[in-house]
């Protein structure tokens, strides 16, 4: 790197002063260059392969508004037998418009290919690898949907994909140069004049081949393409996520729960419009309906530890209910204690062991232990413990003070 034949030729010349000339060394070096870039011919069966890549060059939008200018995307596809070229622009070259341009080339040309190549574009190659690339999730379903297979290009070998680099040349040429002196207020109608060249482009004549690429088409790849699926498919993306001490992970600051098994693991996420699915080694752990409250929790029962289920199907209302069978102080007490925390969880700990007293000591004691708590102003599990094991709740309660004293 960096040198020339110049130099070659100079450092050649030092060592053998008798050499050949400058002319005739540069000659003898592009017959030895000619012979060893070598070229393999690649033969494409029908319906085998569709070469996909954006295009180096974008399209200009104008905001009719604002008249803040955005430069547009350029997808092509490219089929390997018949040369068949799709085009379309997309605002980004990011997962979702990758997806998306996939499934209008596929309606476009009526059919699926075995094969799809794409460049090694991070949207769909997460590391890429000559013999086993590390492919992006969404895209490897969308593959299982549609049934076909991918296979990426090498790393800076453009000839591995010289169909589509072709394609995309006489895309740029015979469309983008087109349509340069237009001017597009939305993607919509570039689109539309896109599609409109495109009709002009694949109905074009070869020069050296025999009818074009629509012919060409219709009789090699399009019987040898695969039908397109009955379904539609259904956008998802896959995200890694932690899961936090409490069993939940976040997603758009939305909280789903995961069984409690799992607390600091690291989880895989499926993300649909609808949907929630997290997915730990591979098997399938919680579905989740996707929420869109900011800050709040979505948790299924059965995630809980069995501890904390005792607490997931209890209101303010029930507890309370379920002290005044032991009686009205209880119930007052309880009531109290649900009024007076900032968090609900902290006070139904407080009632459950309170209520858990009866056990232990009866109805009756804890009735009276209730009525002592509420007259000292003791309303905490703690306080009511106390009474009961001094058994207080059996001593008269204490005279209150007069008010008239200072």
């Amino acid at each position: 790197p960096g040198a020339t034949l110049e130099l070659l030729w100079q450092v050649y010349r030092e060592r053998q002063p008798q050499g050949y000339s400058y002319s005739r060394f540069c000659e003898l070096y592009r017959i030895w260059a000619a012979k060893t870039d070598l070229v393999m011919r690649h033969l494409h069966r029908a319906g085998e392969k569709l070469f996909v890549d954006y295009a180096r060059q974008t399209a200009p939008i104008i905001n009719r508004h604002s008249g803040e200018r955005r430069q547009a995307q350029i997808f092509v596809a490219v089929l390997g037998a018949s040369n068949y070229t799709f085009a379309e622009a997309t605002w980004t070259r990011q997962l979702p418009d990758w997806l998306q341009s996939h499934m209008r080339a596929f309606a476009f040309f009526g059919g699926v290919p075995e094969l799809v190549v794409p460049d090694s574009l991070k949207t769909g190659v997460v590391k890429a690898h000559r013999y086993r690339p590390n492919l992006n999730l969404s895209y490897m379903e969308l593959a299982k949907h549609y049934q076909f297979t991918i296979i990426p290009a090498r790393i800076r070998r453009p000839r591995d994909k010289a169909t589509v680099e072709v394609g995309i040349s006489v895309v740029e040429r015979w469309i983008l140069a087109r349509l340069r002196e237009q001017t597009f207020f939305s993607l919509d109608d570039l689109n539309r004049a896109i599609a409109q060249l495109l009709v002009v482009l694949n109905h074009r004549a070869f020069k050296k081949l025999d009818g074009s690429r629509r012919q060409w088409f219709e009789q090699l790849d399009l019987p040898a393409l695969r039908p397109l699926p009955a379904s539609r498919y259904d956008f998802a993306q896959w995200h890694a996520a932690q899961v936090s001490t409490d069993y939940h992970i976040e997603l758009g600051r939305h909280y789903y729960s995961v069984p409690h098994q799992l607390v600091r693991q690291e989880v895989e996420v499926r993300l649909t419009v609808q949907a929630v699915e997290v997915f730990y080694r591979g098997k399938a752990v919680a579905f989740h309906r996707r929420a869109a409250q900011v800050g709040q929790h979505t948790t299924v029962a059965a995630h809980m530890p069995q501890s904390y289920r005792e607490y997931a199907g209890w209101t303010p209302q029930r507890l309370i209910r379920s002290a005044s069978t032991i009686g009205p102080y209880s119930a007052q007490l309880v009531e109290q204690i649900l009024a007076m925390r900032n968090h609900l969880s902290k006070s139904y700990r407080s009632c459950f062991g309170i209520l858990r007293l009866a056990k232990s000591y009866g109805d009756q004691r804890l009735e009276g232990a209730c009525r002592r708590a509420l007259a000292i102003g003791g309303l905490s599990y703690k306080s009511v413990q106390s009474i009961l094991q001094r058994k207080l709740d059996q001593e008269p309660l204490p005279i209150a003070e007069s008010s008239n004293e200072p």
